[in-house]
């Protein structure tokens, strides 16, 4: 299968990329990744698709260091590292981890280990419960908030850092409107102020409203990475048909 690149735009170069290269990935005799190539350009948002057990919050934690490849090799360029050539990056997940802290406690925290005033810690504070509508929540204990208001909170916190690099896996599917909305406004936000977004999701109505590329796996292997438009007019696989047709995608894969 032909290596899938994402073209960076006019403003980006080669050094500001994340590389995959070859990475498969392999857990007690299970392959679970397959030789995956391509590259992943510093801005804009992609929407990683594909059926349930595709191999795509796998994907995600391959990027964020959290799993390690088995084979092939992942390079960040310096766009993406921060001190220490640490991956600057938060990772918000379907079901967040919320302290046992106020709500804005909880960003409150994350913020701890950088050089800010109180002035300027108080109105970053601020700023992220506006975006996230939870001004009038601040106080009330985090684990109190409602699934939608946890993940709002959970995102707010995720982006109150600024990272480079922002990993959402699944972050809406059991979300109303409304937080989806919410959310959906945030993540629009964080890209259009630079952050890289990576986003999985299920909801196809979604990935029109919001990807700038489409990344779509099957069976561990990327059968497609193109902008958004084009993937739409033409998947380029029987399996992406399938699935953008809400039918189950045959288990071969296209050479």
């Amino acid at each position: 299968m032909p290596d899938l690149d994402e073209k960076p735009s006019d403003s980006e170069n080669s050094n500001k990329l994340i590389e995959f290269q070859k990475v498969a990935l392999k857990i007690a005799q299970h392959q679970l990744i397959y030789d995956i190539s391509c590259s992943i350009g510093a801005k804009g948002k992609i929407v990683v698709m594909g059926p349930n057990g595709a191999g795509k919050s796998l994907f995600l934690r391959l990027l964020a260091g959290l799993v390690k490849p088995t084979g092939g090799k992942i390079t960040h360029g310096p766009h993406f590292l921060g001190q220490n050539q640490n991956l600057n990056l938060s990772m918000v997940f379907q079901n967040p981890v919320l302290l046992r802290r106020s709500t804005r406690a909880n960003i409150e925290y994350v913020l701890q280990r950088l050089n800010l005033s109180a002035n300027e810690r108080s109105q970053m504070v601020s700023n992220a419960l506006c975006a996230a509508r939870l001004e009038e929540k601040s106080v009330i204990s985090a684990r109190a908030l409602s699934g939608g208001e946890q993940q709002r909170l959970a995102l707010a916190r995720a982006l109150v850092v600024k990272p480079k690099l922002l990993l959402l896996d699944e972050v809406t599917a059991s979300l109303d409107p409304a937080s989806t909305q919410i959310v959906e406004s945030m993540v629009d936000e964080a890209a259009h102020n630079g952050t890289k977004v990576i986003l999985i999701t299920h909801d196809v109505r979604q990935a029109k409203r919001i990807a700038d590329n489409i990344l779509f796996i099957h069976q561990g292997r990327v059968l497609a990475h193109k902008p958004a438009v084009e993937f739409f007019q033409n998947p380029g696989s029987q399996q992406a048909q399938a699935y953008l047709d809400g039918r189950v995608p045959e288990s071969r894969i296209e050479n």
